[in-house]
């Protein structure tokens, strides 16, 4: 072996490479969603009574979708942190949520009468839930952006938008389980903006953190 040949092999043994997105994720992810479920059960706490009401088909649709929703979410930021990702097809899944909302919106515009519309649609927590997510999601975003800068993604504010989507997506997830209405009209209201702010948040972020 020539000379140059043996330093570069040392150099490479030597070289501190960069952990696995994946691997940065996870371990990201512990104490950051650890912190949120923390905060949860010691300042909201779960709904009483919430394993009994699991019947209840609006509670149990509210619960399942924010848990798709984070589960999608989570796909997405996996893949977007990587160069020339195609994130189509996750994209394409992830307007499955939507939609699902959009459907269960009209099935409850069709079932309640014309006059509860509105207060279905308003509830009884709706500056309470607009707060409550975004502080959810705290932990989780900071988590998941620091996480992203293991990656190189190519679009930092996009890819930061994706991680708020899923910081507010795990931060709505919990809220879901103190959240006394289960309206989809709520769900589509406050939720979505909720999750939004953690997003624009998220964007605003990534655009300065994940820059390369």
């Amino acid at each position: 072996m020539k000379t140059g040949d043996l330093i570069r092999a040392l150099a490479a043994d030597n070289e501190v490479r960069a952990m696995p997105l994946g691997r940065a994720l996870a371990l990201a992810l512990i104490p950051g969603v650890a912190i949120a479920l923390g905060l949860h059960f010691a300042v909201l706490g779960l709904r009483p009574h919430l394993l009994t009401l699991l019947g209840e088909p609006r509670l149990l649709f509210k619960l399942s979708l924010t848990f798709l929703l984070a589960a999608l979410c989570g796909a997405l930021v996996s893949r977007i942190a990587r160069p020339g990702a195609d994130i189509r097809r996750i994209s394409r899944l992830l307007a499955i949520v939507p939609a699902l909302l959009a459907a269960a919106g009209l099935a409850e515009l069709l079932a309640i009468p014309a006059a509860e519309w509105g207060q279905r649609l308003v509830g009884t927590n709706a500056i309470f839930c607009l707060k409550s997510i975004p502080f959810l999601a705290a932990s989780p975003l900071v988590a998941v952006l620091l996480a992203l800068r293991q990656g190189a993604p190519e679009h930092p504010a996009l890819a930061g938008a994706a991680a708020g989507l899923f910081a507010g997506a795990i931060g709505a997830a919990c809220y879901a389980t103190h959240c006394p209405d289960d309206s989809p009209l709520f769900v589509a209201a406050w939720y979505t903006l909720a999750i939004g702010f953690v997003a624009a948040i998220g964007a605003a972020a990534g655009r300065r953190l994940l820059r390369w």
